[in-house]
């Protein structure tokens, strides 16, 4: 049966993929109930604190949002690019993962996306390299940020196993970044050059970007944000950093009373939830975000269905787990504890099939305690989570492709073969391999 069981929980991610989006989150409630009902598993408790801390940071994100604040970020990189186009290969990606870092979410990527495009076809450079590169980037500034769904979920999921937010970050931020390097090379020289090109050629001669310069002119003006756009990321960006800050040293945290008379410290997961609404109140009060948009905005909507994703997937894996424990512990642990690249492999697989770190953490990461592997070890493994861009049907990855102009980025004939399939692998296995070696030589 443990088999049977656990090809429930499969079959409900594949059947989640097929229509993607939040109805991943019913998908699990679907498996859920296969569990529940014909296999006579007993429910677990649902992931409540993880939820709460992600609808937290979501809050704060897209308020961010409303008030201008990633507006501002997005500006900003754009002066950057602009500073170093010759460099475009290696400067865009550092944009898109500190962007991402900043702001939580992958989203801010979309702004960025059309200057990329811009920038390297003026210089003469094949945009498919700063555009294939930058997208993974930004998938794997995920994991490295204090403050996305993914990170504040895995802290709840480890916080038992004593692994503290600083621990996290000194893996995973240096992680990541070592392998964005290997995955800019890995693109530097990658297809021809754009005026050996083709079908960019073929568009040239067709005239069709003679009205370049002019476009060039008005992306370039009219950018006078508000004060108070930039105060609000001022205060979000702040708000991180006492997430990092209370997490890394305990003694910054409150002492209070319980009912029952003990003083005992606010927990991380309470300090999170807390800091996040406080952030997201600071920027309705005094940097004029209407609440009335808050709800309405892409990061809000966006970050909702990662806490449906959350909800179903993770109970769904919980209550499988529980119920297989003994199991899982006497015939997995050994194995997998042994040779842990084997359950950082399974991490990428469901990531590309859930084509959502959020969702993969959820799943995942519960299996992993089950199976006895330490906090570090998984913390080591974490960027594998970014495996969604094997099948390039996410948004980010199509609009990658569709502010090309050029045709350079592209999907190949056999789908896998796309643009983000080699910087994709490259940055991921380096991120892997240098996160075992960080935690094996530091921690």
């Amino acid at each position: 049966m443990f088999f049977a069981e656990f090809l429930i929980v499969i079959l409900a991610m594949v059947v989640g993929a097929h229509w993607g989006g939040i109805f991943f989150g019913m998908a699990g409630g679907i498996g859920l109930g296969i569990l529940v009902v014909f296999f006579g598993l007993a429910p677990a408790n649902p992931p409540i604190n993880v939820m709460l801390i992600m609808m937290a940071v979501v809050l704060a994100a897209s308020t961010l949002q409303t008030a201008g604040g990633m507006d501002v970020l997005v500006r900003w990189a754009e002066k950057l690019l602009r500073r170093n186009p010759k460099n475009i290969v290696f400067v865009a990606p550092v944009i898109a993962w500190l962007f991402t870092f900043m702001a939580g979410t992958g989203n801010v990527l979309y702004n960025l996306l059309p200057v990329i495009a811009e920038v390297s076809r003026e210089t003469g450079i094949r945009p498919e390299r700063p555009i294939s590169i930058s997208v993974i980037a930004s998938q794997h500034a995920v994991p490295s940020s204090p403050i996305s769904a993914a990170t504040v979920a895995l802290v709840a999921f480890l916080a038992p196993l004593n692994v503290s937010y600083f621990q996290i970050l000194a893996i995973v931020v240096p992680a990541t970044l070592i392998g964005l390097f290997f995955g800019a090379l890995s693109v530097y020289k990658k297809g021809l050059e754009l005026s050996e090109d083709p079908v960019y050629l073929e568009k040239v001669k067709a005239g069709l970007f003679k009205d370049m310069d002019a476009g060039k002119k008005e992306a370039l003006g009219g950018h006078n944000f508000s004060g108070y756009a930039k105060a609000s990321v001022a205060i979000f960006l702040i708000s991180a950093v006492v997430v990092v800050l209370v997490g890394t040293f305990p003694s910054l945290r409150p002492e209070v009373t319980n009912a029952a008379g003990k003083v005992l410290k606010v927990n991380m997961t309470q300090m999170i939830e807390m800091v996040m609404l406080i952030s997201a109140a600071f920027m309705v009060m005094f940097c004029k975000a209407d609440p009335g948009k808050i709800t309405s905005s892409s990061v809000f909507k966006a970050g909702m269905m990662g806490v449906v994703t959350i909800f179903g997937l993770a109970w769904m894996s919980d209550t499988w787990i529980a119920n297989n424990l003994p199991l899982i512990k006497s015939e997995i642990a050994s194995l997998v504890q042994g040779q842990p690249y084997l359950f950082a492999l399974g991490l990428f697989v469901v990531s590309a099939l859930t084509h959502s770190q959020g969702a993969t953490v959820g799943a995942m990461i519960p299996l992993g305690v089950a199976l006895g592997i330490d906090g570090l070890t998984l913390t080591a493994m974490y960027p594998a989570v970014c495996g969604y861009f094997i099948i390039p049907s996410t948004g980010v990855l199509l609009a990658g492709i569709a502010f090309d102009d050029t045709g350079t980025t592209k999907i190949g004939r056999w789908v896998v073969n796309h643009s983000y399939i080699v910087p994709g692998l490259v940055t991921t296995i380096a991120a892997v391999t240098a996160g075992f070696a960080i935690r094996y030589i530091f921690f």
